[in-house]
C-alpha cells in the first residue's frame, strides 16, 4: 500500500477570498484519496530539517512575519495567515517522513497531501504561494541523513520549480528533472539552465500542448537521463495545473495523462531503486480536475506499490 501523509493544518493555512491556492483545495484532495493508501499524520518538521535548504535568518523572517490575526502579504500572491507557518512546517515534516519510511522499508511508495505547496520557494525567497522548499528538502534529508548517493526528483507541475532548481542547484546527488509551460510564471525553465554540475534537466512545453507532447517529450528527454543516473529514490513533485481544465496555465493534459506519467516514473523505480517513491503534491487549481488526478496519480502509485504496509495510525 501507499503510505498517505497529512495534517489538519493544512486547513488553516488561509489565502485571501479568490485566492487559487484556498482551503478547498486539500477538501478536492482528500475526495480524491476515498479508498486509498495507509493514512499517517504529518509530524511538524525540526528546524534543522528546513536548515538543511534555508538560511536560520531566512526561517526567523517567515516566522516573523506570521501574524496573530488577519493575513499578510509577503509578495504579489504569496500570503500568511497565522495558521500557515505552522501548515508549512507540517508539509515539510510529512514530507521528511515519508522519506523516513521509504527508505526504512515500511513502504514502498508514499504521498503527501499538504498546503501550502513548495517548489517556488528559493532559498531566501518566499513566492508563488509557497515557503520552504519541500521536496529539496526532502532529497536533502535522504541524502545527508540516510546516506544516499543519488537521489532524482521529477516536477510535472505546470508551472516551473524554480525554488527547487535554486535550492538544488549545486548539488550534485540530486538529478532535478522539470517539464513546465513556457512562458508562464516564473519564467525560469530554460534548457540552458543546467546546475553547477549539469544535473538539471528543464523540458519546455508550447501553450495547448497535450498529453501526446508531454509523452514524446519525457520519453526522449527525461527517462531516460533518470535511467543513467540510477537513483535510489525518486521523489516527485505532483502539481496536477496542466490538466486543461486548470485556470491557471494552458496546457491540455487529461487525468490519464497523470496516471501513465505516474507508471512510467514507477518503471524507473522498479528498475533502479526497488520502486522506493515519494510523491508531494504542489499545484493544481480547478477543483473538480484536481480531484481526478490525484485519484489517477495516488491510484497508479498503489497499484504498482509492492509493500502491503503496516496497520493504518496517526
Amino acid at each position: 500500500m501507499v503510505l498517505i501523509y497529512s495534517h489538519p493544518a493544512s486547513l488553516q493555512h488561509v489565502t485571501p477570498p479568490g485566492h487559487p491556492e484556498r482551503v478547498a483545495r486539500i477538501e478536492a484532495v482528500e475526495a480524491g484519496l476515498a479508498g486509498l493508501g495507509l493514512r499517517r499524520t504529518s509530524p511538524l518538521a525540526a528546524d534543522a530539517d528546513i536548515l538543511r535548504c534555508h538560511p536560520a535568518r531566512y526561517l526567523a523572517r517567515v516566522r516573523a512575519a506570521s501574524p496573530e490575526t488577519g493575513i499578510v502579504q509577503l509578495d504579489g500572491d504569496t500570503y500568511l495567515s497565522p495558521g500557515s507557518v505552522r501548515a508549512a512546517l507540517h508539509a515539510v515534516g510529512g514530507a521528511c517522513a515519508a522519506v523516513d519510511a521509504v527508505l526504512s522499508g515500511e513502504a514502498d511508495m508514499a504521498f503527501l497531501a499538504a498546503r501550502p505547496p513548495g517548489h517556488h520557494a528559493e532559498t531566501e525567497t518566499a513566492m508563488g504561494f509557497c515557503l520552504f522548499g519541500t521536496v529539496a528538502i526532502a532529497a536533502k534529508r535522504a541524502l545527508d541523513h540516510h546516506g544516499l548517493a543519488r537521489v532524482a526528483i521529477v516536477d510535472f507541475d505546470v508551472h516551473h520549480g524554480n525554488g527547487t532548481q535554486d535550492l538544488l542547484w549545486d548539488e550534485p546527488r540530486a538529478l532535478f528533472c522539470s517539464s513546465q509551460q513556457m512562458p508562464l510564471f516564473p519564467g525560469s525553465g530554460s534548457p540552458r539552465e543546467m546546475g553547477a554540475h549539469g544535473q538539471i534537466v528543464n523540458v519546455p512545453l508550447r501553450e495547448g500542448s497535450g498529453g501526446g507532447v508531454m509523452r514524446a517529450a519525457y520519453e526522449a528527454l527525461i527517462f531516460p537521463r533518470i535511467a543513467d543516473f540510477r537513483p535510489e529514490l525518486i521523489l516527485i513533485s505532483a502539481g496536477f495545473d496542466a490538466h486543461e481544465a486548470d485556470p491557471l496555465a494552458g496546457l491540455d493534459w487529461q487525468a490519464e495523462d497523470f496516471a501513465w506519467l505516474t507508471q512510467r516514473i514507477c518503471d524507473l523505480a522498479d528498475a533502479h531503486c526497488q520502486g522506493r517513491i515519494v510523491s508531494c503534491l504542489e499545484g493544481g487549481y480547478d477543483l473538480a480536475a484536481l480531484t481526478a488526478s490525484v485519484a489517477a496519480h495516488v491510484g497508479a502509485l498503489q497499484e504498482r506499490s509492492h509493500a502491503s504496509g503496516a496497520p493504518s495510525r496517526s
